[in-house]
Order: C-alpha cells, then sequence, then structure tokens
C-alpha cells in the first residue's frame, strides 16, 4: 500500500491564484463603462453655433483671405508663456 501524505499529488497552490485573477481580470472588463458629463451632453445638444462666435470667426476668414489679418505677436508669446507655466 502506498501512502502519498497529507498534500495530493496533483496539488498547485498557485493554480487557486492564477483562477481568481483572470475572474477579476474579466469582471473589470466586464465592468467597463462610459460617462458623458453634463457639459458634453449640452454640446451635443447645441445644434446651432452660438452666432456672434460664428460672426467673429467668418470676420477673421474674411481678414485672412484679403491678407489684412494682423498678428499681436506679444499677445500670443503671453498666452503661450502663460500655458506653460501655468498661470
Amino acid at each position: 500500500m502506498k501512502i502519498h501524505g497529507p498534500n495530493p499529488t496533483n496539488f498547485n497552490p498557485y493554480k487557486q491564484a492564477f483562477k481568481d485573477k483572470q475572474a477579476i481580470e474579466s469582471e473589470a472588463y466586464k465592468k467597463d463603462s462610459i460617462e458623458i458629463s453634463p457639459e458634453a451632453k449640452k454640446l451635443q445638444k447645441q445644434e446651432q453655433p452660438n452666432e456672434t462666435r460664428a460672426a467673429y470667426v467668418n470676420e477673421i476668414k474674411q481678414k485672412i483671405e484679403s491678407n489684412q489679418y494682423e498678428i499681436n505677436y506679444e499677445k500670443v508669446a503671453q498666452k503661450m508663456h502663460d500655458f506653460w507655466t501655468g498661470k
């Protein structure tokens, strides 16, 4: 008669941990979702752009086409500086 002791021969202590990890990963995959913020929902509902904004954009387009648009380099540089320094 053979006695194998208290532990069975096919016992693998890491097998259960591996199965648990796979189960957690598959549950996390199933739980993925997306939420749209209220601000984004407002933007989606807007069909017409703001009339003042559209007029401003059209004015700039016309100036660019007629080569009359002037760039304020100091203002651009200041905006870039503020952006990169976090002001």
